[in-house]
């Protein structure tokens, strides 16, 4: 019988009373490894109820202490990283090297976190106006809460949990019903790591658990990625309620290789970018504009990088690129490269239909290309979130950036070339939050938020460093004078 995951609760792991399960599979091999509990309304509640008791202790915690517990979340997550990869690996699908590098990228934000005292600074002003002080200070919200997706189940969490702790505030995680079980070995660290009961907490379930964390009054901020129709729903709901909203939502992230780039290293770097993950990230190459002659030296490697990438179950040898998410998924991704076909691209590296030997079962949609794809027809402006890349072709950098700017996303935009001036007006005119030059997945370190415009994004503070910092307190200006003698002065 498949293990029925519990949540954690004001210290505790806790069996849900839910009636309503949902089966955990191995995407490779379409095995059941788990049940997940759709956690009734009165259990989240019960979970904000204890965060919200627990908070006024917590946020009167120095901060120098309250970084504790997370120096020594930081050790544990490195001395169980490859333990925690083959979770990734084999609930999400991605290769264990795709899986370890996603929780040195969690292991680096808890770092940055661990920073707080310094980051948490105000600033002030002595003698602002006569005998005149002005302070701002910064204090936590008090509970907040992060619903994160399915492609990242190990890393998107700490774009959230540690910044949101380390300030002062309680911390509510809803995981992604898909891939839950990874959230449930991280919480067992986070119990050993020291943190208070009620401080850091971890509810399982479905719509009808986020929609009551969105309504909650005891909760005062809101972070979530996943796709854009739902970010969006995500951040009206939210904001009705009062709430601050940070929103990660879809992208359709464009690359121009211009004639100049080397086509040595770009079709390599840009088969990583698109197939990597099996396409399911948020930063995945999914377009390449082919500048001028670009086009003659970049398809034959391009289309070679695509049909020789072994495909197959993630802990396997030599295996470069795992399965999508589900059965859904792959009938999503394989209709909508047909829609391509049918709206007149042709097809250099065809996916459909492909099976790995052992895993007949396994919801495999292999590495695809689809060269003339129209501009401004359906499958152009899609996110179709699994390794297929369209072609499409400009004249000149300036056609090939007014194509980037036409779309509605504005999460990543990539160009490879070697002259400094095209690079430097690309950065300068494209219309993305983050922006590659020369490089085929723009995903910000630690240090530096995690960027997104148009419909990537609804909010106004990103994850990550100095934006997570300021999502997770709010401002206090404090005006004060100290006479030294009142009578005189009044």
């Amino acid at each position: 019988m498949a293990q029925r995951l519990l949540n954690y609760i004001n210290g505790t792991w806790q069996t849900s009373g839910a009636t309503d399960v949902l089966k955990v599979l191995n995407p490779a091999s379409a095995v059941e490894l788990a049940e997940v509990p759709l956690t009734p309304v009165p259990e989240v509640d019960q979970a904000v109820q204890a965060a919200l008791r627990t908070f006024p202790d917590w946020r009167r915690t120095p901060a120098g202490k309250r970084i504790q517990p997370l120096f020594k979340l930081k050790a544990l997550l490195e001395q169980n990283l490859d333990l925690l990869a083959r979770a990734i690996t084999d609930e999400c699908g991605k290769t264990i090297a795709e899986a370890q590098g996603e929780m040195q990228r969690a292991i680096e934000n808890v770092e940055v976190a661990c920073g707080i005292p310094v980051l948490m600074q105000g600033r002030n002003n002595e003698d602002i106006a006569p005998g005149i002080d002005e302070h701002l200070i910064r204090q936590p919200l008090g509970v907040v809460a992060a619903i994160t997706p399915f492609n990242f189940p190990g890393m998107i969490p700490f774009w959230f949990l540690p910044y949101a702790v380390a300030t002062g505030n309680c911390f509510i995680l809803k995981p992604s019903e898909r891939v839950p079980m990874t959230s449930g070995k991280v919480f067992e660290l986070i119990e050993s790591a020291g943190f208070p009961a009620g401080v850091v907490q971890l509810v399982h379930g479905g719509r009808d658990t986020v929609n009551t964390l969105l309504d909650h009054p005891g909760i005062r901020a809101i972070s979530f990625v996943g796709s854009t129709a739902t970010a969006r729903y995500v951040y009206s709901r939210a904001s009705a309620a009062g709430k601050r909203a940070q929103c990660q939502g879809g992208a359709k992230n464009p690359v121009v290789i211009m004639p100049d780039a080397d086509m040595e290293m770009t079709p390599r770097i840009l088969a990583d970018s698109a197939f990597g993950c099996a396409g399911q990230r948020c930063l995945a190459a999914s377009v390449a504009i082919l500048v001028g002659d670009a086009r003659r030296s970049f398809i034959d490697p391009m289309v070679a990088m695509a049909r020789h990438r072994k495909v197959g179950y993630g802990l396997d040898a030599g295996v470069e690129m795992g399965p999508v998410i589900s059965s859904e998924s792959k009938s999503r991704i394989e209709t909508l490269i047909g829609k391509g076909i049918r709206e007149g691209a042709t097809v250099l590296a065809d996916g459909r239909g492909s099976s790995v030997p052992g895993y007949e079962n396994g919801f495999f949609v292999f590495p695809t290309i689809l060269d003339g794809v129209p501009p401004r027809g359906d499958i152009a402006r899609t996110e179709i979130f699994g390794p297929v890349l369209s072609l499409m072709r400009a004249a000149t950098l300036d056609e090939a950036i007014t194509l980037v700017n036409e779309r509605s996303y504005g999460n990543m935009a990539c160009i490879f070339t070697r002259d400094g001036a095209h690079a430097r007006r690309f950065r300068y005119e494209v219309n993305a939050g983050n922006v590659g030059i020369n490089v085929g997945v723009a995903a910000p370190m630690a240090h530096y938020p995690f960027s997104g415009w148009g419909d990537s994004f609804f909010g106004d503070l990103h994850a990550q460093a100095e934006h997570g910092v300021e999502f997770y307190t709010q401002t206090k200006i404090i005006v004060e004078r100290w006479p030294s003698d009142w009578s005189r002065r009044f």
